[in-house]
C-alpha cells in the first residue's frame, strides 16, 4: 500500500471520519502531549503577516495558527469535504493540490504541512511549489511521523515499520535542494490504549494497519502504550 496513492488518498479524506480517530495520536488526549503546539511555536517565531496551510484537514489547526499569530492564514486540501469543514470555522480555504499551487511566487511568510508530505505522489514537486510561494527567507513548518511511529502497533498485527515517503528518517533529503537550512525537532511520547477495544478502533482508522486487523490476537495487554514518534522540520528559503 501506497500512501502516496492519490486515489487511495482521495476515498480516505471524502470525509473526516477515521482522520479524527487517527488525530489522536497527535492531540494529547491520551498521550499528554499535543504535538500540534509545537507547530503552532515554529509558526509563531517566525512572526508571519500571512500563513498559507496545504492539506488543511477540517482546519482545527489553521484556525488555531490564526488565533495564535494574527496572521491572514489561507487553508488549502484536495478534499472538498476538508475545504468545506474547514470554511465553516470561518476560515478563507480552497481546494488546491500542493503540486500545483493556485498562489503567485512568494506569496506566504509560512507554509505549514502537517502530516500529509507523504501523500503527495510527486514529492519534489509539491516542494518546489513551495518554496516557490514562500517569499525570501520564508519557513515551511513540515510535520511527519517516524517509521518506528506507533510501532507496538504495527508489531501486534504485523504490518511492519511505516514505509511512508516524507519521515522523520528521509525528512531532510527531500527538503535540501529546496531549502537553504533545514532544523528537525523531534516530538516523542507514548499513546495509550486502554483496552482491546481501543486498540482495535485506533487500528481501524489507520489506512496503513486496517487491511491487518484480523490478526489483531485476542489477548493484549492492557492498558497498552505505544511510543510515538513525531517530528517538526523547519526550512527556510
Amino acid at each position: 500500500m501506497r500512501l502516496d496513492d492519490p486515489e487511495l488518498v482521495a476515498r480516505e479524506y471524502a470525509d473526516d471520519a477515521r482522520l479524527r480517530k487517527r488525530a489522536s495520536a497527535y492531540t494529547g488526549a491520551t498521550s499528554g502531549v499535543d504535538a500540534r503546539e509545537h507547530v503552532v511555536a515554529a509558526v509563531r517565531a517566525a512572526r508571519p503577516a500571512s500563513v498559507l496551510e496545504v492539506g488543511c484537514g477540517w482546519g482545527e489547526l489553521a484556525e488555531w495558527v490564526a488565533r495564535e499569530t494574527g496572521a491572514q492564514v489561507v487553508a488549502t486540501d484536495l478534499s472538498e469535504r476538508m475545504v468545506e469543514l474547514a470554511r465553516e470555522r470561518g476560515l478563507d480555504a480552497r481546494v488546491a493540490d500542493v503540486q500545483e499551487l493556485p498562489f503567485p511566487d512568494g506569496a506566504f511568510d509560512v507554509v505549514v504541512a502537517a502530516w500529509m508530505l507523504y501523500h503527495v505522489p510527486e514529492l519534489d514537486r509539491g516542494l518546489a511549489e513551495v518554496a516557490r510561494v514562500l517569499r525570501p527567507g520564508g519557513r515551511l513548518v513540515a510535520v511527519t511521523n517516524s517509521t518506528t511511529h506507533l510501532i507496538e502497533l504495527r508489531e501486534l498485527v504485523g504490518s511492519g515499520p511505516s514505509t511512508i515517503s516524507f519521515s522523520r528518517e528521509t525528512g531532510e533529503a527531500f527538503l535540501r535542494p529546496h531549502f537553504g537550512t533545514v532544523r528537525r525537532e523531534d516530538v516523542d511520547g507514548h499513546l495509550e490504549f486502554a483496552d482491546r477495544a481501543s486498540v482495535e478502533a485506533y487500528v481501524r482508522s489507520s489506512i496503513a494497519m486496517s487491511p491487518f486487523v484480523d490478526r489483531l490476537p485476542a489477548t493484549i495487554p492492557e492498558p497498552l502504550r505505544a511510543r510515538r514518534a513525531s517530528s517538526i522540520f523547519m526550512a527556510e528559503t
